[in-house]
């Protein structure tokens, strides 16, 4: 009775008989883990050892090819030569000349001859006649110009020389100053040769001309 009973409970599966096996032979396997002391494998230290390594030199540059030199020939020098010309002999007697004639004619002659007769040489030409230009008397109180304000009220007295340019018709043309007092006196004397100065003109062999004439005027203050 009680081997029956005892087959028949070893004979069946229990599960949980088998999660606790399980369970105590990990615990048992957990716990040697912990107790174990840690054996690492330490490597042994490992020294760089260095050596100097020999540097070969870099080898020489090759000397560059030298260029040839062109061969300099010296240049010659050639000198021409003068030729030698024969100088005339020197004649040391005098060359007698026969004098040309000289006829007084008319003014009509010519130069030159015609085998026969002589050579007539013409007179030479009379020099013109110039005659320069001249006051005309009747504008002869004219001629000096009005007494500039400023220098009236200075009490200055002045002195201008000109040259003008006498036209044909007896009108001066232009002023130029050859020296003044001041500028007021000059001012004053161009203004008046040109309204109110006349001249009989310059004449060349009796024709009217332009020219030049120089004229001086003095600016007094009376008392």
């Amino acid at each position: 009775m009680y081997a029956d009973r005892y087959t028949g409970q070893s004979g069946r599966f229990s599960p949980a008989g088998l999660v606790a096996a399980i369970g105590i032979n990990a615990g048992v396997v957990a716990a040697l883990m912990v107790a174990a002391p840690y054996v690492g494998i330490t490597e042994p230290e490992r020294t760089l050892e260095t050596y100097p390594i020999p540097i070969e030199p870099p080898p020489e540059p090759m000397p560059l090819p030298k260029k040839a030199q062109p061969s300099v020939r010296p240049v010659e020098r050639i000198e021409a030569v003068k030729p030698i010309v024969d100088s005339p002999p020197t004649i040391d007697r005098p060359v007698a000349f026969d004098p040309l004639p000289f006829h007084t004619g008319d003014l009509g002659g010519s130069i030159g001859g015609t085998g026969s007769g002589g050579t007539t040489v013409d007179p030479p030409a009379a020099a013109p006649v110039i005659v320069g230009p001249s006051v005309d008397p009747r504008y002869a109180g004219d001629l000096q110009p009005s007494y500039p304000s400023a220098e009236q009220r200075l009490g200055r007295d002045g002195r201008v020389t000109v040259r003008v340019l006498v036209g044909t018709d007896g009108r001066v043309r232009q002023v130029e100053r050859v020296s003044a007092t001041s500028d007021a006196f000059f001012a004053a004397t161009q203004a008046q040769a040109l309204r109110r100065w006349r001249f009989r003109p310059g004449t060349r062999d009796g024709v009217a001309q332009e020219a030049w004439r120089t004229m001086t005027v003095t600016f007094r203050l009376e008392d």
